[in-house]
């Protein structure tokens, strides 16, 4: 079956239990660029509204440690004291910075493939050790991919990089005539803008490669046409053994059927080739209901057990046919049948009348059985 697979194309989509199968195995569409980009330009955005507070607070923890005296560098005490009091110092502000930063990193994989935790993908495989398979992976198509992405993002960015160096070129020349804290202060803010700018000049690169990426993932999960086949038996059961289920299942709603045809108060037929066991319960308001049907052989057999338990068996094609195409087993007669029917019925109560007493014998003309049009059938 395996050879029979690989001579196959993989022309198929791939269905949900093979997606749900994959994403056990932690397999789903990531894009490493996507996640880069968002976390540097998540890091840059914090540092530009947190930057002030990180570097103040970092400048007040050194000038601390740098006024502590000698008594107090060789004290426990005193130096345990220093570094709880730093760590409260910068500690909301580095915490509110790196959780945002860690939030990007949560977030932009989940926005494309879906968080998912995979304890198979955690399992060590003996074959990730091998290096020809390793080699393989770097020679292949997917290495050849990455290499690309790596070149188009070293183009990228040296561009921009060199783009924008260049037309901060005064700038950066004028901060060597600038005092040490105005100087400090404004290289910060080129270093951070260049920063983010590089880090959007990757949008595009991303922009590739994410529908690559779910493009790809598509293609790996495609199945051949005998995988479809055999997935479908493994889903929904091999087909022989469903038709045998089927049959069984036919052949013990048959059964019940039967049960119920003595009980039946009149037997109707085509009179060969359909046949039709109605029953009437007096004592409540509904309808009469169809407690068997059926045709060819089923019929013949409905006539045989009615014929057996002394149940009236009345000839009457065109009600017979107007019942059988227009109710299933179980069901009362539609409303449009209910003349013609209590016709029928009245018939077989007046002749049992007649069995059990006498006097003039009741008729029938079943070919003036009012059927409407929509229910006659040839």
């Amino acid at each position: 079956m395996a050879e029979e697979n690989q001579g196959q194309e993989k022309t198929e989509q791939p269905t949900e239990k093979r997606i749900n199968d994959a994403r056990e195995k932690g397999q789903v569409p990531r894009s490493k660029e996507f996640t880069t980009v968002i976390v540097l330009i998540a890091s840059a955005v914090a540092m530009m509204f947190l930057g002030n507070n990180i570097i103040a607070s970092l400048a007040a923890v050194m000038e601390k440690s740098f006024s502590l005296t000698r008594k107090q560098l060789f004290d426990p005490v005193a130096m345990a004291h220093h570094m709880i009091h730093s760590l409260e110092t910068i500690a909301f502000d580095l915490s509110l910075f790196f959780g945002i930063t860690v939030l990007a990193a949560l977030i932009a994989p989940a926005s494309i493939g879906g968080w998912n935790f995979s304890a198979q993908a955690m399992a060590p495989k003996l074959e990730r050790l091998d290096p020809l398979k390793g080699l393989k992976r770097i020679l292949g198509p997917q290495g050849l991919i990455e290499l690309v992405k790596a070149l188009g993002k070293f183009i990228l960015v040296g561009t921009i990089s060199t783009l924008t160096l260049w037309s901060l070129r005064d700038q950066l020349l004028t901060l060597g005539m600038q005092e040490v804290n105005v100087a400090m202060a404004s290289l910060a803010d080129l270093v951070l803008w260049v920063f983010l700018a590089i880090s959007s000049s990757l949008i595009l690169i991303a922009a590739i490669d994410v529908p690559f990426q779910h493009w790809n993932h598509n293609r790996q999960l495609k199945m051949t046409k005998q995988e479809l086949k055999d997935e479908s038996k493994e889903t929904d059961g091999n087909p022989e053994v469903k038709g045998r289920i089927r049959r069984l299942q036919v052949e013990l709603s048959q059964q019940r059927m039967m049960q119920e045809v003595p009980d039946a108060d009149v037997i109707i037929t085509n009179p060969t080739h359909y046949a039709i066991a109605l029953r009437y319960n007096q004592t409540g308001d509904g309808a009469p209901y169809v407690v068997a049907k059926g045709s060819d052989l089923m019929a013949q057999q409905i006539r045989i057990i009615g014929e057996a338990n002394e149940v009236p068996i009345i000839s009457a094609p065109p009600l017979t046919r107007a019942i059988y195409f227009s109710t299933e087993l179980g069901e009362e007669i539609p409303s449009g049948l209910y003349i013609a029917v209590a016709q029928i019925l009245a018939f077989v109560f007046q002749l049992r009348r007649y069995n059990n007493r006498g006097g003039n014998k009741p008729q029938l003309n079943t070919e003036d059985l009012p059927i409407p049009d929509e229910y006659k059938r040839d």
